[in-house]
């Protein structure tokens, strides 16, 4: 509530801004790779999406719970986050033929540090696969109708962080949020496990770290300060100036923590998501003179802001879950003319516009399930 706590936070919080919002301009300048930077773009936006609302919630500290309102825009738009990195991985190995033809009929091998001495004796299939996008998009459905909830409960009072009385939405809201998210994170520990040896090439292990560090443990950071809280280990504000009601507290300290955690996290995704690897390659594959030095030809501004809009239009993840929720599911892979000639691309060399030009499909048997 100190102007000291606000101006630390605003100081992390803008920092944090610049240098996402630079490394996104710069993904837009040299678009060179637009199956991939999509989903890049749409991911380091969540840097500035977690610490603005973070700081907001900060200032408008309040007994009126406006944060409750300012965090259901975050919720949104992380479920949006977790689906577009799956998307990336898939893009990365060439789509989902390039990664059955490596994995399809392995074994599973038993882990319990993956969770996969469950499936011990199954092997590896397109129904794996659906699995694992199902899974993800679930989570995007869930996490955005939960928000829709909390506010709604909101409203009616029936709903205070940390309140885990039965009458209280709070406490059914945690636990369809603990099955969503997990359920969704397994999904990525099965699919990162089966795909390592293929994703080594794109230094997987830093971009899995932070994707999942910058939205589940966060979500169970800010639990256990509401269970703090509850337990009295965080004591409450009671004063003559101001009140502040039953799991404010709590996350008045998430979203102080939050803020400066998204200064780190903002550092680490521009090593993860770096735009230099983008940047020697041309915008325009007629075009044979390069106008930026060594670099590729960067794009003028009414092209970053036609791309930026494109990356922005969710369309792609809404046609995903139709496609992979519905009944009438075809068991089919993209898989380009190149990739069928030579295999899965193992370096970013290989993922070029041109192979991409000649996708067509390949129908798998309806009887290879999961």
């Amino acid at each position: 509530m100190t102007t000291t706590a606000q101006a630390v936070s605003g100081f992390f919080v803008w920092t944090a801004l610049l240098l996402t919002c630079h490394q996104i301009y710069m993904h837009l300048r040299y678009y060179s790779a637009p199956n991939e930077q999509r989903h890049i773009v749409r991911i380091l936006f969540i840097v500035p999406i977690y610490a603005f609302d973070s700081w907001l919630s900060l200032l408008f500290f309040t007994n009126d719970q406006y944060y409750v309102y300012f965090d259901t825009v975050r919720d949104c738009y992380e479920a949006f986050v977790i689906y577009n990195f799956l998307s990336l991985c898939y893009e990365y190995l060439g789509g989902e033929s390039a990664i059955m033809s490596e994995i399809r009929g392995k074994p599973i091998e038993s882990s319990c540090v993956y969770g996969t001495c469950c499936l011990w004796g199954r092997t590896y299939s397109i129904g794996f696969l659906r699995f694992c996008k199902q899974a993800t998009l679930q989570f995007c459905v869930v996490k955005p109708l939960m928000a829709m909830v909390t506010v709604i409960l909101q409203a009616f009072g029936k709903y205070r962080d940390g309140d885990f009385n039965v009458a209280s939405g709070y406490l059914y809201v945690t636990i369809v949020y603990n099955i969503s998210v997990s359920l969704s994170l397994y999904a990525l520990f099965l699919f990162y496990f089966a795909t390592r040896q293929l994703l080594v090439p794109y230094s997987p292990v830093l971009k899995f770290f932070m994707v999942k560090s910058v939205i589940f443990l966060s979500f169970w950071q800010g639990m256990l300060l509401a269970i703090l809280e509850k337990c009295g280990a965080i004591p409450k504000i009671s004063s003559v100036e101001v009140t502040v009601g039953e799991g404010t507290v709590a996350a008045g300290y998430q979203n102080f923590i939050i803020c400066v955690e998204m200064f780190f996290a903002a550092l680490a995704l521009r090593h993860a998501f770096t735009y230099k690897v983008y940047m020697d390659k041309r915008l325009d594959s007629q075009d044979p003179v390069p106008t930026y030095g060594q670099y590729g030809r960067c794009a003028p501004m009414k092209s970053i802001s036609s791309s930026l809009k494109e990356t922005m239009n969710p369309g792609d993840m809404v046609q995903d879950a139709i496609h992979n929720f519905s009944p009438a599911y075809q068991q089919y892979t993209q898989q380009s003319t190149l990739e069928q000639r030579s295999g899965p691309p193992v370096s970013r060399s290989h993922s070029t516009a041109s192979a991409r030009d000649n996708e067509k499909t390949l129908l798998l048997s309806s009887d290879d399930e999961f």
